[in-house]
Protein backbone atom coordinates (compact mmCIF):
# COMPACT_ATOMS: atom_id res chain seq x y z
CA UNK A 1 0.00 0.00 0.00
CA UNK A 2 1.31 3.45 -0.92
CA UNK A 3 0.09 6.47 1.01
CA UNK A 4 0.43 10.19 0.42
CA UNK A 5 0.58 12.63 3.29
CA UNK A 6 -0.91 16.12 3.01
CA UNK A 7 1.32 18.75 4.56
CA UNK A 8 0.06 21.00 7.34
CA UNK A 9 -1.31 20.51 10.86
CA UNK A 10 -4.34 18.54 9.67
CA UNK A 11 -2.58 15.54 8.22
CA UNK A 12 -4.61 13.01 6.26
CA UNK A 13 -3.31 9.73 4.91
CA UNK A 14 -5.10 8.78 1.70
CA UNK A 15 -4.78 5.22 0.51
CA UNK A 16 -3.76 4.85 -3.09
CA UNK A 17 -4.62 1.18 -3.14
CA UNK A 18 -7.92 1.93 -4.87
CA UNK A 19 -6.01 3.05 -7.94
CA UNK A 20 -7.34 6.60 -7.78
CA UNK A 21 -4.54 9.18 -7.26
CA UNK A 22 -5.40 12.04 -4.92
CA UNK A 23 -3.12 15.03 -5.34
CA UNK A 24 -1.98 16.98 -2.29
CA UNK A 25 -3.61 20.07 -3.81
CA UNK A 26 -7.04 18.42 -4.04
CA UNK A 27 -6.70 17.00 -0.55
CA UNK A 28 -5.70 20.38 0.83
CA UNK A 29 -8.68 21.99 -0.90
CA UNK A 30 -10.97 19.44 0.72
CA UNK A 31 -9.48 20.05 4.15
CA UNK A 32 -9.76 23.82 3.88
CA UNK A 33 -13.31 23.59 2.51
CA UNK A 34 -14.67 21.42 5.28
CA UNK A 35 -12.67 22.46 8.33
CA UNK A 36 -13.32 26.11 9.00
CA UNK A 37 -13.08 25.45 12.74
CA UNK A 38 -10.35 23.53 14.53
CA UNK A 39 -11.42 19.87 14.84
CA UNK A 40 -12.07 18.59 18.34
CA UNK A 41 -12.40 14.98 19.35
CA UNK A 42 -14.65 15.81 22.29
CA UNK A 43 -17.49 17.47 20.39
CA UNK A 44 -17.27 15.79 17.02
CA UNK A 45 -18.61 18.98 15.44
CA UNK A 46 -16.43 18.70 12.36
CA UNK A 47 -15.10 16.05 10.08
CA UNK A 48 -11.75 16.55 11.75
CA UNK A 49 -13.03 14.88 14.88
CA UNK A 50 -13.04 11.47 13.27
CA UNK A 51 -10.83 11.74 10.19
CA UNK A 52 -8.38 14.60 10.49
CA UNK A 53 -6.87 13.72 13.84
CA UNK A 54 -3.25 13.04 14.78
CA UNK A 55 -2.04 10.48 14.11
CA UNK A 56 -4.24 10.26 11.05
CA UNK A 57 -5.75 6.82 10.39
CA UNK A 58 -5.04 5.01 7.17
CA UNK A 59 -8.17 4.15 5.18
CA UNK A 60 -8.27 1.22 2.83
CA UNK A 61 -10.12 3.34 0.28
CA UNK A 62 -9.85 7.08 -0.20
CA UNK A 63 -13.48 7.15 -1.40
CA UNK A 64 -14.51 6.38 2.17
CA UNK A 65 -12.64 9.42 3.47
CA UNK A 66 -14.22 11.81 1.02
CA UNK A 67 -17.72 10.33 1.34
CA UNK A 68 -17.60 10.49 5.13
CA UNK A 69 -16.36 14.07 4.96
CA UNK A 70 -19.21 15.30 2.82
CA UNK A 71 -21.89 13.42 4.73
CA UNK A 72 -20.68 14.74 8.07
CA UNK A 73 -20.40 18.32 6.94
CA UNK A 74 -23.75 18.26 5.15
CA UNK A 75 -25.49 17.23 8.34
CA UNK A 76 -23.79 18.87 11.31
CA UNK A 77 -21.10 21.39 10.46
CA UNK A 78 -21.76 24.90 11.73
CA UNK A 79 -19.85 26.31 8.76
CA UNK A 80 -20.21 25.40 5.11
CA UNK A 81 -22.82 22.69 4.79
CA UNK A 82 -23.49 22.61 1.09
CA UNK A 83 -21.99 20.05 -1.22
CA UNK A 84 -22.09 22.67 -3.95
CA UNK A 85 -19.38 24.67 -2.18
CA UNK A 86 -17.26 21.56 -1.84
CA UNK A 87 -17.76 20.83 -5.52
CA UNK A 88 -16.60 24.36 -6.25
CA UNK A 89 -13.51 23.96 -4.05
CA UNK A 90 -12.36 20.57 -5.29
CA UNK A 91 -13.95 19.56 -8.60
CA UNK A 92 -11.36 16.87 -9.32
CA UNK A 93 -12.36 14.96 -6.22
CA UNK A 94 -16.12 15.45 -6.36
CA UNK A 95 -16.50 14.76 -10.07
CA UNK A 96 -15.63 11.11 -9.43
CA UNK A 97 -18.63 9.11 -10.76
CA UNK A 98 -20.67 7.29 -8.16
CA UNK A 99 -18.83 8.79 -5.19
CA UNK A 100 -21.98 10.11 -3.51
CA UNK A 101 -24.72 7.55 -4.02
CA UNK A 102 -27.09 8.59 -1.23
CA UNK A 103 -29.80 6.22 -0.04
CA UNK A 104 -33.31 6.75 -1.29
CA UNK A 105 -36.46 6.00 0.59
CA UNK A 106 -37.36 2.33 0.79
CA UNK A 107 -40.21 1.46 -1.52
CA UNK A 108 -41.61 -1.63 -3.20
CA UNK A 109 -40.82 -0.07 -6.56
CA UNK A 110 -37.78 1.90 -7.63
CA UNK A 111 -38.42 5.64 -7.96
CA UNK A 112 -38.40 7.08 -11.50
CA UNK A 113 -35.22 8.67 -12.75
CA UNK A 114 -36.90 12.05 -13.26
CA UNK A 115 -35.09 14.86 -11.42
CA UNK A 116 -38.38 15.85 -9.75
CA UNK A 117 -41.48 13.79 -9.01
CA UNK A 118 -45.15 14.68 -8.56
CA UNK A 119 -47.57 12.75 -6.36
CA UNK A 120 -51.23 13.75 -5.90
CA UNK A 121 -53.36 12.43 -3.07
CA UNK A 122 -56.76 14.09 -2.95
CA UNK A 123 -56.34 17.84 -2.36
CA UNK A 124 -52.65 17.49 -1.50
CA UNK A 125 -49.89 17.40 -4.11
CA UNK A 126 -46.24 16.66 -3.34
CA UNK A 127 -43.27 17.63 -5.49
CA UNK A 128 -40.11 15.73 -4.54
CA UNK A 129 -36.68 16.99 -5.58
CA UNK A 130 -35.18 13.74 -6.83
CA UNK A 131 -31.43 14.21 -7.29
CA UNK A 132 -30.25 12.67 -4.01
CA UNK A 133 -26.76 11.81 -5.26
CA UNK A 134 -26.25 15.55 -5.90
CA UNK A 135 -28.06 16.57 -2.70
CA UNK A 136 -30.92 17.81 -4.90
CA UNK A 137 -28.87 20.68 -6.28
CA UNK A 138 -30.50 22.74 -9.02
CA UNK A 139 -29.37 22.18 -12.60
CA UNK A 140 -31.15 22.78 -15.91
CA UNK A 141 -32.87 19.38 -15.95
CA UNK A 142 -34.53 19.80 -12.55
CA UNK A 143 -35.37 23.45 -13.25
CA UNK A 144 -37.28 22.47 -16.39
CA UNK A 145 -39.03 19.61 -14.60
CA UNK A 146 -40.05 21.80 -11.67
CA UNK A 147 -41.47 24.38 -14.07
CA UNK A 148 -43.53 21.65 -15.74
CA UNK A 149 -44.79 20.10 -12.51
CA UNK A 150 -45.72 23.39 -10.88
CA UNK A 151 -47.75 24.32 -13.96
CA UNK A 152 -49.65 21.03 -13.64
CA UNK A 153 -50.38 21.69 -9.97
CA UNK A 154 -51.42 25.28 -10.60
CA UNK A 155 -53.90 24.18 -13.27
CA UNK A 156 -55.52 21.48 -11.11
CA UNK A 157 -58.52 22.99 -9.30
CA UNK A 158 -58.79 19.97 -7.00
CA UNK A 159 -55.43 20.64 -5.35
CA UNK A 160 -55.41 22.95 -2.34
CA UNK A 161 -51.96 22.33 -0.86
CA UNK A 162 -48.58 21.68 -2.49
CA UNK A 163 -45.81 20.12 -0.39
CA UNK A 164 -42.20 20.45 -1.56
CA UNK A 165 -39.66 17.98 -0.15
CA UNK A 166 -36.23 16.59 -0.97
CA UNK A 167 -35.24 12.95 -1.49
CA UNK A 168 -32.21 11.56 0.31
CA UNK A 169 -30.09 13.26 2.94
CA UNK A 170 -30.78 16.91 2.07
CA UNK A 171 -33.64 19.19 1.11
CA UNK A 172 -31.66 21.10 -1.50
CA UNK A 173 -27.96 22.04 -1.61
CA UNK A 174 -28.47 25.02 -3.91
CA UNK A 175 -27.30 25.62 -7.45
CA UNK A 176 -25.10 23.08 -9.21
CA UNK A 177 -21.70 24.77 -9.08
CA UNK A 178 -20.09 22.21 -11.36
CA UNK A 179 -22.23 23.53 -14.22
CA UNK A 180 -21.85 27.15 -13.19
CA UNK A 181 -18.10 26.78 -12.61
CA UNK A 182 -17.65 25.26 -16.05
CA UNK A 183 -19.59 28.16 -17.58
CA UNK A 184 -17.35 30.62 -15.73
CA UNK A 185 -14.23 28.90 -17.09
CA UNK A 186 -15.68 29.10 -20.60
CA UNK A 187 -16.74 32.74 -20.11
CA UNK A 188 -20.28 31.59 -20.85
CA UNK A 189 -22.10 32.50 -17.64
CA UNK A 190 -24.84 34.74 -19.01
CA UNK A 191 -26.47 32.23 -21.39
CA UNK A 192 -25.99 29.22 -19.08
CA UNK A 193 -27.23 30.82 -15.87
CA UNK A 194 -29.81 32.85 -17.80
CA UNK A 195 -31.42 29.71 -19.23
CA UNK A 196 -31.29 27.93 -15.87
CA UNK A 197 -32.99 30.79 -14.04
CA UNK A 198 -35.49 31.34 -16.85
CA UNK A 199 -37.01 27.95 -16.04
CA UNK A 200 -36.32 27.90 -12.31
CA UNK A 201 -37.74 31.36 -11.71
CA UNK A 202 -40.83 30.39 -13.72
CA UNK A 203 -41.26 27.60 -11.15
CA UNK A 204 -40.80 30.03 -8.25
CA UNK A 205 -43.26 32.49 -9.80
CA UNK A 206 -45.82 29.71 -10.15
CA UNK A 207 -45.43 28.80 -6.46
CA UNK A 208 -46.12 32.38 -5.43
CA UNK A 209 -48.98 32.86 -7.90
CA UNK A 210 -50.88 29.58 -7.61
CA UNK A 211 -54.10 29.69 -5.54
CA UNK A 212 -52.82 26.90 -3.29
CA UNK A 213 -50.76 26.94 -0.11
CA UNK A 214 -47.16 25.86 -0.74
CA UNK A 215 -45.57 24.05 2.21
CA UNK A 216 -41.82 23.39 2.25
CA UNK A 217 -40.81 20.32 4.28
CA UNK A 218 -37.11 20.69 5.08
CA UNK A 219 -34.58 18.20 6.42
CA UNK A 220 -30.79 18.15 6.30
CA UNK A 221 -29.21 20.95 4.31
CA UNK A 222 -31.08 23.85 2.70
CA UNK A 223 -28.32 25.95 1.14
CA UNK A 224 -28.30 28.81 -1.34
CA UNK A 225 -31.22 28.30 -3.69
CA UNK A 226 -32.42 25.56 -1.32
CA UNK A 227 -32.73 28.10 1.49
CA UNK A 228 -34.50 30.48 -0.89
CA UNK A 229 -36.96 27.76 -1.90
CA UNK A 230 -37.73 26.91 1.71
CA UNK A 231 -38.57 30.52 2.56
CA UNK A 232 -40.32 31.60 -0.64
CA UNK A 233 -42.89 28.87 0.05
CA UNK A 234 -45.97 30.10 1.89
CA UNK A 235 -45.11 28.03 4.96
CA UNK A 236 -42.14 25.95 6.07
CA UNK A 237 -41.91 23.02 8.47
CA UNK A 238 -38.46 21.71 9.38
CA UNK A 239 -36.80 18.77 11.07
CA UNK A 240 -34.56 19.41 14.05
CA UNK A 241 -31.56 18.39 11.93
CA UNK A 242 -32.28 21.00 9.25
CA UNK A 243 -29.52 23.51 8.62
CA UNK A 244 -30.05 26.69 6.61
CA UNK A 245 -27.02 28.14 4.81
CA UNK A 246 -27.30 31.34 2.72
CA UNK A 247 -24.01 30.48 0.91
CA UNK A 248 -24.33 33.35 -1.59
CA UNK A 249 -21.97 35.74 0.21
CA UNK A 250 -19.27 33.06 0.42
CA UNK A 251 -19.31 32.90 -3.37
CA UNK A 252 -19.42 36.65 -3.84
CA UNK A 253 -22.90 36.70 -5.39
CA UNK A 254 -26.38 38.00 -4.54
CA UNK A 255 -29.41 35.78 -3.77
CA UNK A 256 -31.67 34.22 -6.39
CA UNK A 257 -34.57 31.77 -6.45
CA UNK A 258 -36.91 34.14 -4.62
CA UNK A 259 -34.70 34.35 -1.55
CA UNK A 260 -35.13 38.09 -1.15
CA UNK A 261 -38.89 37.78 -1.66
CA UNK A 262 -39.46 35.11 0.97
CA UNK A 263 -36.98 36.36 3.57
CA UNK A 264 -38.02 40.01 3.44
CA UNK A 265 -41.72 39.12 3.59
CA UNK A 266 -41.12 36.90 6.62
CA UNK A 267 -38.57 38.81 8.71
CA UNK A 268 -38.14 42.27 7.20
CA UNK A 269 -35.29 43.99 5.40
CA UNK A 270 -32.83 44.23 8.29
CA UNK A 271 -33.03 40.58 9.31
CA UNK A 272 -32.88 39.54 5.66
CA UNK A 273 -29.67 41.54 5.23
CA UNK A 274 -28.25 39.83 8.31
CA UNK A 275 -29.20 36.39 7.01
CA UNK A 276 -27.66 36.83 3.57
CA UNK A 277 -24.58 38.85 4.51
CA UNK A 278 -23.68 37.99 8.12
CA UNK A 279 -24.82 34.41 8.78
CA UNK A 280 -22.77 31.38 7.73
CA UNK A 281 -25.60 29.02 8.67
CA UNK A 282 -28.33 28.66 11.25
CA UNK A 283 -30.43 25.93 12.79
CA UNK A 284 -34.10 25.08 12.38
CA UNK A 285 -34.71 26.35 15.91
CA UNK A 286 -33.16 29.71 15.06
CA UNK A 287 -35.24 29.89 11.87
CA UNK A 288 -38.34 29.20 13.95
CA UNK A 289 -37.42 31.93 16.45
CA UNK A 290 -37.03 34.40 13.58
CA UNK A 291 -40.42 33.46 12.12
CA UNK A 292 -39.10 31.71 9.00
CA UNK A 293 -40.28 28.24 10.04
CA UNK A 294 -43.77 27.47 11.32
CA UNK A 295 -42.87 24.31 13.21
CA UNK A 296 -39.80 22.25 14.15
CA UNK A 297 -40.17 18.51 14.75
CA UNK A 298 -37.85 15.53 15.31
CA UNK A 299 -36.43 14.24 12.04
CA UNK A 300 -38.22 10.89 12.39
CA UNK A 301 -41.56 12.71 12.66
CA UNK A 302 -41.14 15.17 9.77
CA UNK A 303 -43.17 13.28 7.16
CA UNK A 304 -46.06 12.64 9.54
CA UNK A 305 -46.04 16.21 10.83
CA UNK A 306 -45.90 17.57 7.27
CA UNK A 307 -48.85 15.40 6.31
CA UNK A 308 -50.83 16.53 9.35
CA UNK A 309 -50.22 20.22 8.63
CA UNK A 310 -51.00 19.78 4.92
CA UNK A 311 -54.29 18.09 5.78
CA UNK A 312 -55.18 20.89 8.18
CA UNK A 313 -54.49 23.49 5.50
CA UNK A 314 -56.47 21.52 2.91
CA UNK A 315 -59.59 21.74 5.09
CA UNK A 316 -59.94 25.41 4.14
CA UNK A 317 -62.41 26.31 1.42
CA UNK A 318 -60.61 26.78 -1.91
CA UNK A 319 -61.88 30.34 -2.49
CA UNK A 320 -60.97 31.45 1.02
CA UNK A 321 -57.54 29.83 0.83
CA UNK A 322 -56.72 31.39 -2.53
CA UNK A 323 -57.99 34.85 -1.59
CA UNK A 324 -56.21 34.88 1.77
CA UNK A 325 -52.88 33.96 0.13
CA UNK A 326 -53.25 36.59 -2.57
CA UNK A 327 -54.25 39.33 -0.12
CA UNK A 328 -51.43 38.64 2.32
CA UNK A 329 -48.73 38.54 -0.35
CA UNK A 330 -50.00 41.74 -1.98
CA UNK A 331 -50.47 43.72 1.25
CA UNK A 332 -46.86 45.00 1.68
CA UNK A 333 -46.78 46.60 -1.78
CA UNK A 334 -50.40 47.75 -2.13
CA UNK A 335 -51.74 51.18 -1.04
CA UNK A 336 -54.26 50.94 1.79
CA UNK A 337 -57.25 52.01 -0.32
CA UNK A 338 -56.48 49.45 -3.01
CA UNK A 339 -55.86 46.73 -0.43
CA UNK A 340 -59.19 47.41 1.28
CA UNK A 341 -60.93 47.32 -2.09
CA UNK A 342 -59.28 43.96 -2.77
CA UNK A 343 -60.42 42.67 0.61
CA UNK A 344 -63.99 43.79 -0.12
CA UNK A 345 -64.06 42.13 -3.52
CA UNK A 346 -62.47 38.94 -2.23
CA UNK A 347 -64.81 38.43 0.71
CA UNK A 348 -67.87 39.04 -1.49
CA UNK A 349 -66.59 36.47 -3.97
CA UNK A 350 -66.08 33.98 -1.13
CA UNK A 351 -69.63 34.59 0.07
CA UNK A 352 -70.96 33.46 -3.29
CA UNK A 353 -69.56 29.94 -2.79
CA UNK A 354 -71.45 26.92 -1.54
CA UNK A 355 -68.85 26.42 1.18
CA UNK A 356 -69.82 29.78 2.69
CA UNK A 357 -73.53 29.05 2.55
CA UNK A 358 -73.07 25.67 4.21
CA UNK A 359 -70.80 27.13 6.90
CA UNK A 360 -73.18 30.00 7.68
CA UNK A 361 -76.18 27.68 7.85
CA UNK A 362 -74.31 25.36 10.22
CA UNK A 363 -73.16 28.27 12.39
CA UNK A 364 -76.58 29.95 12.66
CA UNK A 365 -78.38 26.68 13.36
CA UNK A 366 -76.32 26.13 16.53
CA UNK A 367 -78.21 28.81 18.39
CA UNK A 368 -81.65 27.38 17.60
Amino acid sequence: MRSGKVSGPRSVLFSRSCGWPVSSTDAAHLVSAICENEPTVETGRSIGASVLTTPAPVFSCCDAVIRLAARRILQISPGIVTSSLLLFKCPAIFSRPGLFQMPTSVDATSPPEDPALLRIEGPIATITLNRPSAFNSIDLSIAKKLEQLSAEVEADDNIRVLVIEGEGRAFCAGGNLQTIGAAAEADNIAPVVGELLLHYHAFITSLRRMPKIVLASVHGSAAGAGLSLAFVADLCIAAEDARFTPAYAKLGVSPDGGGTVGAVASVGARRALQIFLAEDSFSATQAHNWGLVAKVVPAAELKAATRELAQRLAQNAPAALAATKALIHSAPVTPIEAQLDAERNAIIDCMHTKEFRIAVKKFTSKGK
